[in-house]
């Protein structure tokens, strides 16, 4: 499956080796006087050895790659003791992604394992801005990761603009920059929006996205569409979703995003319910099927 993976420039590379202290997933490895990545399943693609590295030898980039496995993560972190535990489960909670937080959790119950977590309830969620090189590879910044937060609970009836309810609740949700396989889609119900709907559909929030999991795209002025398909496979037989509803405009060059997401329906191992919604440039819903 493609998915971000980090990339280290073996040239620029000086062998310190910050990277693999940082790294407590233990995707890394000194080996000849370089940084390696011994081991794609252990990679979770969020970059914290970015930040380790002092010469910028690493950068996220888009690839094939071995599923991360969260559960074989902590099966070699546990070997090394609470503190590589506690500094890994950290790391999950500090970039959101607490369906792996809850994984390791439920492994630390099931094998018995005694820990105080206390520590980890002091961590804040921290965000990032996107930052992209000329071959689109996400450096520095690492702004791509995911997070996800909790906008289910209704703040006002609606009366005045300032009470309108976001539904969104993770991050990011461009198709280029999302991690099919992240824990927010795991069984999910995902929503595929051509980028303008939202803007035209005054209540999409409340009627199409509450409850479910966004991704937008532009079908007409978007690059390397081969990978939304892929990306949609993965979520399909990988992340299992439950359905995927397409969103489309009522102008032509929409329907490729239809398309797109049928191919991928078509491609995937697993068979889920396909939805369709088309919207007016007027931002009535003229289709739902």
């Amino acid at each position: 499956m493609k998915r971000t993976i980090i990339k280290i420039d073996e040239k620029i590379c000086n062998g310190c080796g910050d990277c693999v202290t940082g790294c407590h997933e233990g995707a890394l490895q000194m080996i000849d006087g370089k940084a390696r990545i011994v081991s794609e399943l252990y990679c979770d693609g969020l970059g914290a050895c970015i930040g380790e590295c002092p010469v910028g030898a690493i950068e996220l980039e888009e690839r094939e790659a071995e599923p991360y496995d969260e559960i074989a993560v902590m099966k070699r972190v546990s070997q090394e003791g609470n503190k590589v535990i506690l500094a890994h489960m950290k790391h999950l909670k500090d970039h959101n992604e607490m369906g792996y937080f809850n994984q390791a959790v439920e492994y630390i119950n099931e094998n018995s394992i005694k820990i105080d977590l206390s520590p980890l309830e002091k961590n804040k969620t921290q965000m990032f801005n996107i930052i992209e090189n000329k071959n689109g590879h996400v450096t520095a910044c690492t702004g791509s990761k995911s997070a996800s937060f909790d906008n289910s609970e209704d703040t006002g009836n609606g009366d005045s603009q300032a009470e309108i309810h976001s539904r969104l609740t993770h991050w990011p949700i461009q198709m280029h920059l999302l991690n099919p396989v992240a824990s927010h889609f795991i069984g999910a119900d995902v929503i595929l929006a051509a980028d303008c709907c939202a803007f035209s559909l005054g209540n999409f929030h409340d009627k199409f996205l509450k409850g479910k999991k966004l991704a937008i795209a532009c079908p007409k002025l978007d690059s390397n569409k081969e990978v939304y398909v892929e990306k949609l496979i993965s979520m399909i037989d990988e992340a299992k979703i439950n359905t995927l509803t397409v969103m489309i405009m009522e102008v032509p060059c929409c329907g490729g995003l239809l398309q797109i997401a049928k191919l991928a329906s078509e491609s995937a191992q697993r068979k889920i319910p396909l939805k369709l919604a088309i919207i007016g440039i007027q931002g009535d819903v003229i289709k739902e099927e």
